[in-house]
């Protein structure tokens, strides 16, 4: 594979691509800091995607549509043929951020400093920084590419925008016809898939972080604290539930895959006097692997219905026993593209060819969900160094950024190659 991608980057047409990034790397870092600046709360992307859509127009991709979810998508290629395979890059729209936060972006020489300057305005310049480097340098491919940025990867958003991107609700696998944009539908699943999140060069995120998020609520009479004492107590049988949840083993290290179990959030009750009629508790069930992650899932249910039989046993008799339900609020799934997959030695080869180690990494991003569906996919970085991540104070330095890109072109021309 490392012959491959240096003999890509001999190539005339993709030498000259690597000019164009390298010469535009301030353009680039402009529309990082113009696309931080608008605002896009996960479920609240439009207008971030409605300006993606110019860009994407602008630097000269066609067929760019919006489609219902609010997914932005444009081609270069074969016009996404019914009979090709494409290969898509990604880059999610959505922040971490809500409204209230103001997201205007200031500059200090070489850093850029506002909320998700880098988590994910980085990765959506360096999607249209390598769409227009192969559009503007002829680079031709065999294969079809796919620009794509994608709502709710964050958070609540559960990956909303690439399940819809691949699946469409259909249940659809990797074997069957995968819709990819209004008005057609490929019969063919994309060859890989390439998402760009945030800064770096050194990871390939080639392990998808499964999840499984619950809202648990426990229910009963309530009544005044002094009155009704002796009911069955939701805020007991949280308490309860936190205690079992923290003494679950966990696996946290190899040779086993690691597998994580945190109560996130709590809440419940109305006043300083009652007893709650209900109180809950948020969960965040986490593994790469997907038999773990189901297998948590079922000892932290045995957990909570404990919970609920000791609180009930506990309650004065002739009162009614507390309910307990589980409302599912995020379901990512896990796995893992082989590190021996021709996309994962691309960009290992990319890396090394570029004279830069490469790290293989697990994390939860968009390539979660063609992971799980079959499709090799990996995530990467986009270059430049970042920190704060999530937070008000996040910030991008533009150390070798251009370089992030330059790999992720190679990756890409690589997966759906040299005509």
């Amino acid at each position: 594979m490392d012959q491959t991608i240096s003999r890509l980057l001999a190539h005339d047409r993709v030498r000259a691509a690597r000019s164009h990034l390298e010469r535009t790397d301030e353009v680039t870092l402009g529309r990082q800091a113009a696309l931080c600046a608008i605002p896009a709360p996960t479920g609240a992307e439009g207008r971030r995607a409605a300006h993606l859509a110019e860009l994407f127009r602008a630097v000269g991709l066609h067929d760019v549509t919006i489609d219902e979810v609010g997914n932005v998508y444009g081609w270069t290629g074969s016009n996404g043929g019914r009979a090709d395979a494409p290969v898509v890059l990604s880059a999610h729209l959505d922040t971490v951020f809500g409204p209230e936060v103001n997201v205007a972006v200031e500059r200090r020489g070489q850093r850029l400093e506002g909320p998700g300057i880098s988590d994910n305005a980085r990765g959506l310049a360096a999607l249209v920084a390598v769409a227009e480097a192969m559009v503007v340098t002829r680079v031709r491919t065999a294969r079809p590419v796919l620009f794509a940025a994608t709502v709710g990867e964050e958070g609540s958003g559960d990956l909303r925008g690439v399940k819809h991107l691949l699946d469409g609700g259909n249940g659809v696998g990797a074997q069957h016809a995968v819709p990819l944009r209004r008005g057609a539908t490929l019969h063919a699943a994309p060859v890989a898939f390439i998402a760009l999140d945030g800064a770096g060069l050194e990871r390939v995120v080639h392990r998808a972080l499964g999840s499984k998020r619950y809202r648990v609520t426990f229910r009963g009479p309530g009544g005044h604290s002094w009155a009704a004492f002796g009911v069955a107590n939701p805020a007991n049988a949280v308490g309860r539930a936190t205690a079992l949840l923290a003494d679950l083993p966990t696996r946290t290290a190899p040779p086993a895959p690691r597998t994580t179990c945190a109560v996130v959030r709590l809440g419940g009750g109305t006043g300083l006097n009652s007893i709650p009629q209900e109180a809950w508790l948020d969960l965040d069930l986490r593994s790469e692997d997907p038999k773990a992650l189901a297998q948590l899932d079922v000892t932290v249910r045995a957990a909570l219905d404990r919970a609920l039989d000791d609180e009930n046993r506990r309650r004065a008799s002739g009162t009614p026993p507390l309910t307990l339900e589980h409302r599912p609020i995020g379901d990512r799934p896990s796995g893992v593209t082989p590190r021996t997959h021709p996309l994962v030695l691309a960009a290992i080869a990319a890396n090394r060819v570029l004279g830069r180690d490469a790290e293989l990494a697990s994390a939860s991003t968009d390539a979660n969900v063609p992971i799980a569906l079959g499709i090799p996919a990996i995530a990467l970085g986009a270059g430049g160094k970042a920190g704060d991540a999530h937070l008000a104070t996040e910030w991008y330095e533009n150390t070798e950024g251009a370089l992030g890109i330059v790999r992720a072109l190679l990756v890409t021309v690589a997966m759906a190659e040299l005509e």
